[in-house]
């Protein structure tokens, strides 16, 4: 009967993960920027190959684990509030066809994670004037474009009812059809299912 020991390849790449994983959970680090630090904190200098580092599913699965073992309960409330809020901010915005995307649609969201949504409108100032009509002040930047890799699309990004919000504008258009990679997103019906579940 023969062994199969993990290569020092894999040893590596899990231990990068793992670490990347701690900084996402403690300090909200996004994935690629704790996925250089992790690297960095293990290999120092060195070059890393491209093989050693953790695509973001292994550092996801992670993540899960990690938050499972040191946060338990508060993490699962706190998920479960950020949700309740999402939907209620679709819910608002529901002329604008939102989706739920990020930590808080799979379920890693911890302290420090914020609301990502993506809106679909014929006009993406109408999205601006609609909150400029509820009094929320805004601030504008650029996130990449999930159909068009070339492309940015326009985010507003906000404060409402104490967490940090971020709208990605897209065209109506981009609603159909695929894209270089499938994203992975929820509409207001399948937030709703989601929020039932945890009761």
């Amino acid at each position: 009967m023969s062994i199969n020991y993990p290569s020092d390849a894999e040893l590596l790449r899990a231990e990068i993960a793992a670490a990347a994983a701690r900084m996402i959970a403690e300090d909200g680090a996004d994935y690629g920027t704790a996925k250089r630090k992790a690297a960095k904190l293990i290999l120092g200098n060195q070059k890393v190959r491209g093989d050693i580092l953790p695509d973001n599913a292994q550092i996801e699965a992670e993540v899960r684990e990690y938050q499972a073992l040191f946060f338990g309960d508060a993490q699962v409330e706190r998920l479960l509030h950020l949700r309740r809020l999402a939907l209620e901010l679709m819910e608002k915005l529901a002329d604008f066809s939102p989706y739920l995307t990020g930590a808080v649609l799979n379920g890693t969201a911890g302290e420090h994670s914020d609301i990502y949504l993506q809106l679909f409108a014929d006009n993406s100032k109408d999205v601006a004037v609609f909150l400029l009509n509820a009094n929320i002040d805004y601030e504008v930047s650029e996130s990449a474009h999930f159909r068009h890799p070339d492309r940015l699309a326009e985010t507003l990004s906000f404060m409402w009812k104490q967490e940090a919000v971020h709208l990605i504008l897209y065209d109506r258009d981009d609603l159909r059809g695929g894209g270089p990679k499938r994203v992975e997103r929820a509409d207001l019906q399948a937030v709703r299912a989601l929020i039932e579940q945890e009761k």
